[in-house]
């Protein structure tokens, strides 16, 4: 996956331009990440590309927000159950320190993370991991989108 879509995600998942979207959620975008050295990793993605903090939200669509994230974790933890029976938990983060638009990580975490890892922030992996090609979004991929979708699918419908 390349292309000027990474440059402007969220214009690009307006467009319709932006494959790593999952689901159009109330608030926002449900997208898989690029990297899945976690498999599973996803983000929710704003709908505003201008707005950069929750607090920048009217309080209605903060709660949306809020809400999107926890369907969206619920969603990754529900398939990352399934595909793998090492799967222990879902960490959600908004962080805003290097992308200038509101968004949150929802990070799968597993048993077979190394033991130095396993306990700590996502972001203390080696850098390396974030580029590796190894771990890049691909084809291989499809079964784990598909089933993270239809979480979505089924949890929205649950409303």
């Amino acid at each position: 996956m390349t292309g000027d879509w990474r440059m402007d995600r969220i214009g690009a998942a307006l467009r319709g331009e932006n494959p790593t979207v999952l689901r159009r959620l109330e608030s926002g975008f449900a997208v898989i990440g690029d990297a899945q050295f976690l498999p599973g990793y996803s983000v929710l993605l704003v709908d505003e590309p201008n707005v950069q903090r929750l607090s920048d939200l009217p309080r209605v669509k903060r709660l949306s927000f809020l809400s999107d994230m926890d369907r969206l974790g619920e969603a990754v933890e529900r398939a990352c159950r399934q595909m793998d029976p090492d799967f222990r938990r879902v960490n959600l983060e908004i962080l805003g320190n290097t992308d200038p638009f509101l968004h949150a990580h929802v990070w799968p975490r597993f048993a077979w993370e190394p033991a130095e890892l396993v306990g700590k922030p996502v972001w203390l992996y080696p850098r390396e991991r974030w580029s590796d090609e190894g771990f890049r979004l691909g084809p291989r991929h499809d079964a784990l989108r598909d089933a993270i979708g239809s979480e979505l699918d089924r949890l929205t419908s649950l409303d």
